[in-house]
């Protein structure tokens, strides 16, 4: 069975969002260990400079590589990552058991996504498509197509 680890940037602040998270890690139980890293956002005011946010990248970079686990396939969600269908995105995630490894790491970024060095270390890139999610709601969603991607695989009536 792969481990799935989720570092994302950001603490959920809405009830609504935590639990719609409880909800779908308690159902990837059956599939995978489900382990959920949250990193400190870093602050900025309203109206950043691009220095600014360049440093604000860095530094929430920095923290998510030191958490990102040795020898797991790293999966940076990015805008300009590659977009799969469900029934792909499921056997994406079958290939990377198939290819020796017990882990995957999705990397969620902040209000301004990821530095350049997270989305290097990426063994490969994915977005959920050209739409501006909240880095809070996006969590949810990677979590539904995690399960769904699950289920998939293992047949069930989940995905219609």
């Amino acid at each position: 069975m792969i481990k799935t680890n989720i570092i994302a940037v950001g603490k959920l602040k809405e009830e609504y969002l935590r639990d719609a998270c409880d909800e779908y890690t308690k159902r990837l139980v059956p599939f995978t260990k489900t382990v959920i890293t949250e990193i400190a956002e870093e602050r900025c005011g309203d109206n950043p400079s691009a220095a600014e946010i360049n440093n604000v990248l860095t530094k929430e970079g920095e923290r998510i590589v030191s958490k990102i686990p040795k020898g797991s396939y790293v999966i940076p969600m990015c805008i300009e990552g590659t977009q799969l269908s469900s029934p792909e995105f499921s056997k994406h995630i079958e290939n990377v058991a198939v290819k020796g490894f017990s882990e995957i790491t999705f990397v969620i970024g902040g209000s301004f996504g990821l530095s350049e060095k997270v989305k290097a270390l990426g063994n490969c890139k994915l977005s959920f498509g050209k739409l501006t999610l909240p880095h809070q709601l996006m969590r949810v969603v990677l979590l539904e197509q995690i399960y769904r991607a699950f289920t998939i695989s293992a047949g069930t009536k989940y995905h219609k």
